[in-house]
């Protein structure tokens, strides 16, 4: 199979699902057994395949797994009960107390604040412009052992230097962790551009239907791990390509338990099938909105990576199948932001992104409110920012709404 839906759609079928069920079913149950107690403990120890508790292992969440990496084209994925628990869980478990990261300074708000808690915990954090390999080059000293970006930032959709910092990472044996969320496995490959790690916010455009929280991290197989400090001599078992992840899995989902639930991964799995119909359409739709925007007498400036003038739009062209479905823009300083978002009726106010609905936040004021103005500045961050999460709707009545509702501006 070759096709991405097509991978998708069939690829539960290639490991003998149960009863012959077209899709993996639900299993809630918590605990295993065996009748031969030794395999209980092989299973515990690692020296063999099997179920043990269902905090790091269960069927449901396991065929979900297996899919994640498929879309990936990966090794190897670890699910978790959301987007922030599987960043959490790379950093705590894979950095120590004098470890230094480089990230991208335009990061989701929550991400930037997870990484500022790490920060005040012994982990130096260097935040810089993404968008240019030379930053992410100067930033990096002895201590460095990670490079997180995201693939097109959220919400200002500024787009990293991501080949160029891939070979970057290879040259200095670092690990290279690209949150591609905002593009999907479907627009962008991250292994491609030599991406270690992969993380994707299940809960966005590939669960799609907000319906079910979830994460994951994904291994490429390109990082050797042999020469990795950081692994514990536990889980330096003879497959070295599993040493990160194992880790990742011990440590981070074991220990802290911020498992995906066998629902919530049966509710993604299904929402997956139709990540590249869905994404099409809002990628689309995206475009459509942002033109309009563009010729409006009421809006200042429109980021989308998918116009001419956005300043990485050659650099997403070459990279990415589509532009997304996410983009931002500014308000002129006369429109009232709250009574512009008031006025939509087909554009929700809501802070979800990736959902088969146009979703509409003023950031400032919200998911980037706790950062402070001089931080939300040097992210380019406007008080009158708005974020739309482009959704499947006609794209007519998407701009007939914007219309309707910038018309006391017009």
């Amino acid at each position: 199979m070759k096709g991405f839906t097509t991978k998708i759609v069939h690829g539960d079928r290639g490991d003998l699902i149960e009863h012959g069920s077209l899709h993996k079913p639900v299993h809630h149950s918590v605990a295993y057994g065996y009748e031969d107690a030794r395999d209980l403990a092989a299973v515990f120890q690692g020296r063999q395949s099997g179920y043990s508790y269902g905090r790091q292992v269960n069927p449901t969440v396991g065929a979900l797994e297996k899919k994640i990496t498929r879309m990936e084209s990966s090794r190897e994925s670890i699910c978790f009960a959301t987007g922030m628990a599987a960043i959490g869980s790379l950093i705590f478990t894979l950095l120590r107390s004098g470890d230094h990261m480089v990230s991208s300074a335009y990061l989701f708000g929550n991400t930037n604040s997870l990484f500022n808690s790490f920060g005040r915990n012994g982990i130096g954090v260097s935040f810089v412009d993404a968008t240019s390999v030379d930053a992410v080059r100067e930033a990096i000293n002895p201590s460095t052992k990670l490079v997180f970006v995201e693939t097109i930032a959220n919400p200002r959709t500024q787009v990293a230097d991501l080949d160029a910092i891939g070979e970057l990472c290879a040259e200095r044996g670092l690990l290279y962790a690209v949150d591609n969320t905002m593009t999907s496995p479907y627009l962008f490959q991250p292994k491609d551009v030599g991406a270690s790690l992969i993380i994707n916010s299940l809960t966005k455009y590939i669960g799609g239907h907000g319906a079910a929280l979830g994460g994951a991290i994904t291994d490429t197989g390109h990082f050797d791990w042999r020469h990795f400090p950081n692994i514990d001599e536990q889980y330096r078992g003879p497959d070295t390509e599993r040493w990160g992840l194992t880790q990742i899995r011990k440590k981070g989902l074991r220990d802290f338990g911020a498992s995906l639930s066998p629902d919530a991964a049966h509710q993604i799995a299904l929402g997956s099938e139709t990540l590249a119909l869905r994404l099409t359409r809002q990628s689309d739709n995206a475009g459509a909105m942002c033109r309009f925007l563009q010729a409006h007498s009421a809006i200042r400036r429109v980021y989308y990576p998918g116009l001419d003038n956005h300043p990485q739009h050659e650099r997403a062209s070459r990279l990415f199948r589509h532009f997304g479905g996410l983009f931002s823009f500014e308000l002129d300083s006369a429109v009232d932001i709250w009574a512009f978002l008031n006025k939509l009726n087909i554009i929700v106010s809501s802070s979800n992104l990736g959902d088969n609905r146009t979703l509409a936040i003023p950031v400032a004021h919200t998911i980037y409110s706790e950062m402070g103005a001089e931080r939300r500045a040097s992210m380019g961050i406007d008080d009158n920012l708005i974020r739309i999460s482009s959704g499947i709707e006609e794209p007519e009545d998407l701009i007939g709404d914007l219309t309707d509702a910038l018309s006391p501006w017009s």
